[in-house]
Formats: C-alpha cells, sequence, structure tokens
C-alpha cells in the first residue's frame, strides 16, 4: 500500500500537468460560447420574443403549424424540451431536492 502511494505521489504532477493541458482548449471553448449562449436577454430583444411568441400562438389558432417542414417541428420540439427541462432544474434547485417539498 505504502508502494502505490509512493508512486502516486511520484505521477501526481505529471498527472496534474496532463490534466491541465487537455482541459484548457476545452474550457476556453466552454467559455467563449457561456458569454454568448447564457446571458439574459437585453431589453432590445424582449419585443422581438414577444412577437415570436405571439406567432406561436396565431399558428395555433389557425392551425398553420401543421405546414411545418419535419426539421422545423424537430427544432421547435427540441427547444420547448429544453425550457422544459429547464423548468424543472430550476424546481429542483429551488426545493432543494429531487423528491417533494420540505414543509
Amino acid at each position: 500500500m505504502a508502494q502505490f502511494v509512493r508512486s502516486l505521489a511520484q505521477k501526481a504532477p505529471a498527472l496534474l500537468n496532463a490534466a491541465v493541458t487537455y482541459s484548457k482548449p476545452r474550457l476556453a471553448t466552454f467559455w467563449h460560447y457561456a458569454r454568448v449562449e447564457l446571458v439574459p436577454p437585453t431589453p432590445a430583444e424582449i419585443p422581438k420574443a414577444i412577437q415570436s411568441l405571439k406567432k406561436v400562438i396565431e399558428s395555433a389558432k389557425t392551425g398553420s403549424f401543421k405546414q411545418l417542414t419535419v426539421k422545423e417541428a424537430m427544432l421547435n420540439g427540441l427547444v420547448a424540451t429544453e425550457v422544459w427541462m429547464w423548468f424543472y432544474i430550476g424546481e429542483i434547485i429551488g426545493k432543494r431536492g429531487i423528491v417533494g417539498y420540505d414543509v
């Protein structure tokens, strides 16, 4: 056991350097996209979002959503699923647990 710990202690700096070298470009890419995608909407974007929501409601009333291509329908479904999952993640964070609320 002591041999293993000694061996691990000798290899730790090399393993750490390899992990840092591997992670740096991936973290840079992550932070680049996080700065772009995870920002809240600007005041200029809110009217566009409201207009988009009005279009969705109008297409539901008129039935024009039936004319979507499969690709557009799939993308709309993925976006709806993402919003739904973020809602559930917010619920889990809010109640500080996966099951039930502390009452």
